[in-house]
């Protein structure tokens, strides 16, 4: 929970320095708290910013200051107690940081071209000169109710409402941002948890826009927006199909790169692909068929896009020009993100990580591929072990692979026990350092720890995440055999103490294999799945699965659930869920736990009352860890149960 990490980088106009976010434990030990630093790119980094509170959403301006938000007090005003973000800019030469805008509804996404800024913020229904108060009547009246007469209400972690998203345009003045103006004020919904970007010369936002739809469905389409006048363009839209991020403009500013998304259905499986398209006309076209964009940005002449995506159990940099075929830049085992393309050309900045490397800055020569990493504001950890490819062949003939962690001292004269780990999604892949599902700390205590992309994993064409749709249990399972039997027929693997564990869906394949299956001496389920119908219709968008698993009560339902299999179960279960999690309801856990009980199934529930979807609190990751080694060191290592004192 102490090792420092790097969440986030970007390169400065100039191309002389680099900043990131860092994120590191408070001094109280019970929490995280954010600061930038600053990465010369011939030099060793040093801390820009120091608050109780943090700082994020770094941006630089075209002359190489710093804006950013954070919750900090303002030192020039008396009494100042600031509760919500608000925009700081922190100057290239030196000095403290200023205050330049505050919303009621506090500052979201920055960015800025020129001396224009764009930056988001909740404002609630009504006229937006007189937020502050009706916020205050709200606060002062003990008011939480929330009206909602849309869907939907929820999204992963966090309430949506009262408040509804709005873009505000300004410039940059000598002390603060000045003409603030509302870019939609007749949004309503439709920037919801949206995306933004800015053109170069700072004349027109390019931003996500949902259009919703009858039956609590929506599509997003890509809009633009003149700064000027706040006069608005539809630019993409198609049906059955979202326009997303992510996404960047080019720097001649013709162009934008973004993500498009078709329509799931029955039998039509999730794809997404990279989009072009003129922004003038719209017109456009996919590029780099089967993959999944999960980063862009452009080179400075525009002739091309640089493009991350899963590959292979990787996730390398590939470039994507406009005319041609695309070729991989990064020939290595590491997983990118953060692509900063220098002004010159020669260059790709990046944060470069992998499932044994914690992120940290790199540079890729733009014209051979060559990589170098750079200080970095937090240095990686060493990992307690090996890591290796294994491979093995399902029953329809598809290659399924798999990264294995091995614990140092493995060998045939003494194996270590083995455990499988599920990722989630399902749509993903293992190919990146985990902070919350960190397999080293397995190893650590002696574990060999598989991570297998089976079937709807990204990385491996169209044809992987087909042969998955709409048979999530069997065809997994089946893919998830094949490479464990690979795995279990190592000499340096123990093949009768084995355990399972995944989250999310990964906790849906766990709660699957243990109805499924009596292999496995212990199975550790987070955030899952249990109950199909009842999941679709409480997660916190419904419309999403219900497209792959038909309307409620229909056959796939019955066929795919995992508490289906209840009576069959007789492996012993560690079921664990946060209250807070609004992807996987908490009815799943408690239907699953209560379910357990009553059928008499060993098993035990880490209940977190205040986390979400992912467990963050730096104590209560710690109590998740420990609860998990000591329930599968009672089972897969044959030790006396000893409750954690984390728990106790």
């Amino acid at each position: 929970m102490a090792i420092p990490r790097v969440l986030s980088l970007r390169l400065s106009p100039d191309g002389s320095r680099l900043i990131s976010a860092v994120q590191s434990l408070n001094p109280d030990g019970k929490s995280f708290g954010t600061a930038l630093w600053a990465i010369p790119v011939d030099g060793e980094p040093y801390r820009l910013t120091r608050s109780a509170k943090g700082e994020t959403s770094a941006v630089f301006t075209d002359g190489g200051d710093v804006l950013f938000t954070s919750a900090r007090p303002d030192p020039t005003v008396k009494d100042s107690a600031d509760e919500v973000p608000a925009l700081w800019l922190l100057p290239r030469a030196g000095g403290e940081a200023r205050q330049v805008a505050t919303r009621p509804g506090g500052v979201g996404a920055v960015r800025t071209a020129g001396d224009v800024v764009v930056f988001s913020s909740d404002v609630l229904d009504g006229e937006e000169s007189a937020d502050e108060e009706k916020r205050k009547a709200r606060k002062d009246a003990g008011i939480s109710a929330i009206l909602h007469e849309g869907y939907p209400v929820r999204y992963w972690d966090h309430d949506l409402g009262p408040g509804r998203p709005r873009l505000f345009a300004a410039r940059l003045g000598a002390d603060r941002l000045e003409d603030v103006r509302d870019l939609t004020p007749d949004a309503g919904d439709a920037l919801r948890e949206g995306a933004f970007e800015l053109t170069p010369d700072g004349t027109t936002v390019i931003s996500t826009w949902r259009t919703y739809l009858a039956k609590g469905e929506w599509r997003t389409d890509l809009v633009t927006i003149d700064v000027a006048t706040g006069e608005r363009r539809v630019l993409l839209t198609e049906d059955r199909h979202d326009f997303t991020g992510p996404m960047a403009v080019s720097p001649d500013g013709t162009k934008i790169a973004c993500s498009r998304e078709r329509f799931t259905g029955l039998e039509v499986s999730a794809r997404s692909e990279l989009w072009i398209a003129d922004l003038v006309t719209g017109e456009g076209r996919a590029y780099a068929p089967d993959l999944f964009p999960a980063g862009v940005d452009w080179a400075p002449d525009s002739s091309a896009v640089y493009l991350v995506a899963d590959h292979q159990g990787r996730r390398p940099v590939f470039r994507v020009p406009l005319d041609g075929e695309h070729s991989r830049l990064t020939q290595d085992d590491a997983a990118y993100s953060g692509l900063n393309p220098s002004a010159d050309g020669r260059f790709v900045y990046a944060l470069r990580s992998g499932v044994d490397l914690a992120p940290a800055p790199a540079r890729i020569d733009a014209a051979t591929g060559e990589i170098t990493d750079l200080p970095s504001p937090a240095p990686r950890p060493e990992v307690p072990g090996t890591l290796t490819e294994i491979s093995a062949t399902a029953d329809d003939g598809t290659t399924i692979r798999g990264w294995l962690v091995l614990p140092e001292g493995a060998s045939a004269e003494n194996p270590a026990p083995f455990l499988l780990w599920i990722h989630g999604g399902p749509v993903a892949s293992w190919n990146d350092w985990q902070w919350r599902w960190q397999s080293w700390i397995m190893a650590q205590h002696g574990y060999a720890v598989l991570m297998p992309d089976p079937c709807l994993s990204t990385g491996y064409g169209q044809e992987m995440i087909d042969r998955g749709w709409g048979n999530w249990g069997p065809r997994t399972q089946a893919d998830l055999d094949a490479i464990v039997d690979v795995a279990l027929a190592r000499d340096d693997i123990d093949a009768e103490r084995i355990g399972a564990m995944g989250g999310s869906y990964g906790g849906y394949m766990a709660n699957w294999l243990a109805g499924h299956s009596d292999r496995y001496k212990a199975i550790v389920t987070h955030a899952s799945l249990w109950n199909l119908d009842q999941f679709a219709g409480t997660t916190d968008a419904s419309m999403y699965w219900q497209r792959e698993f038909g309307e409620p009560g229909s056959e796939r339902y019955d066929l795919l659930s995992p508490h289906r299999s209840l009576t069959e179960i007789t492996t012993p279960i560690l079921v664990i869920h946060g209250d807070k999690d609004y992807r996987v309801p908490i009815g799943e856990g408690l239907r699953l736990w209560w379910d357990l009980r009553r059928s008499e199934v060993e098993s035990k529930f880490l209940y977190f009352p205040d986390e979400n979807h992912w467990i963050l609190k730096p104590g209560n990751a710690v109590a998740w860890y420990e609860t998990v080694l000591a329930f599968l060191a009672q089972h897969v290592l044959g030790q006396e149960w000893k409750r954690p004192d984390s728990v106790a």
